[in-house]
């Protein structure tokens, strides 16, 4: 990934997009105007922060790749295998799907989501000119959200998987991810032998890394252009939110990407 100023506020994007004519950017927690715990570009409107100020910082992070909030199109995100597909924004009136994927092939749409330790996705097909954008926690990878928006650019807008290009953004890694049995049985349950490569032992405990299993659900649907920030979120507070390494208490970095 390569890091990029604009005023106060800090963002990355994928090198392998980056060649493209794609606007695309996670955004750090800098340069925004919440308080603590949020502080500072807090983007999640859920998590008790004052909603003007969720507003703002929204506005401060369109604009920062040139974007207009009556752009933006999100979802309501529930750890599901839902994916929509728009060709409009969605008007403030509008209430959220519930999903945790989102396609579009319109210029000009926005695509939007919040992001705290969980795994932000970006896709990109530039022969059917189709951007994505996927969430993916333990709940949706091992429901297989990441195959599914790749299953739905095939079939709506004809896209071949071996022309996507993929981005796995800043989340939490495999050393900080620990686990327990229920969960390291539904892994196993999702991926039987692969799951032996995404299960590691660590201080008495199970560890799972979501990268290698976004990737190889990636690499399984056809994909095979794919960059992985490997960036741990939980790692670097300074730059990102985790839901673990702060204990809950925390705001919701952006991922954005349009056409």
């Amino acid at each position: 990934m390569t890091f990029h100023q604009s005023g106060l506020l800090r963002y990355y994007t994928f090198e392998l997009l980056d060649e493209f004519p794609v606007q695309h950017a996670v955004l750090t927690r800098r340069g925004g105007v919440s308080p603590a715990p949020w502080a500072a570009l807090n983007l999640g409107g859920t998590v008790g922060d004052d909603p003007q100020r969720v507003r703002e910082n929204r506005g401060l992070a369109l604009r920062t790749i040139g974007r207009e909030m009556d752009s933006l199109y999100d979802v309501w995100q529930v750890h599901s295998a839902e994916v929509v597909c728009t060709d409009r924004p969605r008007p403030p009136d509008v209430r959220h799907l519930q999903a945790d994927a989102i396609l579009t092939d319109a210029p000009g749409v926005t695509l939007f989501m919040r992001f705290a330790d969980c795994v932000p996705i970006l896709l990109y097909d530039p022969v059917r000119q189709v951007v994505g954008l996927v969430h993916a926690g333990w709940q949706g990878t091992i429901k297989r959200i990441i195959s599914a928006a790749v299953q739905t650019m095939q079939a709506r807008y004809t896209s071949h998987p071996q022309d996507i290009q993929a981005g796995i953004g800043p989340s939490i890694g495999l050393h900080h991810y620990q686990i327990g049995p229920d969960v390291a049985s539904q892994v196993r349950g999702a991926f039987g032998e692969d799951a032996a490569g995404l299960l590691t032992s660590r201080n008495g405990s199970l560890c799972f890394d979501l990268w290698q299993a976004n990737r190889l659900l990636l690499e399984q649907s056809g994909v095979r252009h794919i960059q992985v920030s490997g960036i741990c979120t939980a790692c670097h507070l300074d730059d990102w939110y985790s839901h673990r390494g702060e204990h809950g208490k925390t705001g919701r970095f952006g991922a954005l990407i349009g056409l």
